[in-house]
């Protein structure tokens, strides 16, 4: 099979094509085109080429995948984006984030790297953060992470809490790829999706200083039902909700008003 039948394969399959190049690229780059047909294999069966090369680029670092961590996705490098905006809009010293379902860690580590503050990072799955805990040493970085579930093992207060929880409902169709080789632990919540957003902000207040920011990634239609338990459990808040690349609902940002 030449490129280009590959790639109509791919897409004959509901594949994205582009992953062929992606994976052709990096094989050319590290010598290992040798392998090129065991990995093309793998990519025709419908494993993610993240998986497969094993790491992503994620705010210019790089971030170890396996089966144990969800990919981390380009919406997910804007909520950093956007959070660290708001973070220096918002503090002028060294602050104290959590980062609750860290995963492969990409947020709290790209947080340590280029902001002035000290970050834990807390997952439920051991496997999860054996990868975070990779990732930090790969990067240079000094995250903190450990077991939680969410603010189960936490014992000390924050500026910012920030996550990128489950919140697929179980009835949301979603990409075979995804659903056939993703955590469904780290895609899916009861509630119709919410149910992490009203565990963290029924809570939160333990565990937030007078001054904090909470980020959420969310999911598209999420983003008024997330707005109401904000203003349920908060008071004296002011609450944001913006987009992503394709103009949908898909972060909402809480703030203390002081």
């Amino acid at each position: 099979m030449n490129s280009d039948d590959i790639k109509k394969e791919l897409e004959q399959r509901g594949f994205d094509s582009n992953s062929f190049d992606y994976l052709y690229k990096y094989l050319k780059d590290n010598d290992l085109l040798n392998r090129l047909d065991e990995y093309t294999k793998r990519l025709l069966d419908g494993e993610p080429v993240q998986y497969i090369i094993g790491n992503v680029s994620f705010y210019g670092n790089i971030i170890n995948v396996n089966k144990n961590v969800l990919i981390p996705r380009f919406e997910t490098e804007l909520l950093v984006e956007k959070t660290i905006k708001l973070i220096k809009k918002k503090f002028d010293k060294n602050i104290d984030i959590l980062d609750i379902g860290t995963g492969s860690g990409c947020i709290a580590i790209t947080l340590d790297k280029e902001i002035s503050c000290d970050v834990d990072g807390v997952d439920v799955s051991e496997d999860a953060l054996d990868v975070a805990r990779n990732n930090n040493i790969l990067n240079e970085t000094n995250v903190n992470f450990f077991m939680s579930d969410i603010f189960s093992n936490i014992h000390k207060k924050y500026d910012v809490i920030i996550s990128n929880p489950p919140y697929i409902s179980y009835d949301e169709e979603i990409m075979d790829i995804v659903k056939n080789n993703e955590p469904n632990n780290a895609l899916y919540a009861d509630n119709n999706g919410l149910y992490f957003y009203d565990k963290i902000l029924s809570k939160c207040l333990l565990y937030l200083k007078d001054n904090f920011v909470i980020a959420f990634e969310i999911g598209y239609n999420q983003g008024r039902d997330i707005e109401a338990l904000a203003y349920k459990y908060l008071s004296d808040i002011d609450v944001l909700i913006e987009k992503d690349y394709n103009d949908r609902d898909r972060f909402v940002f809480i703030s203390s008003k002081y």
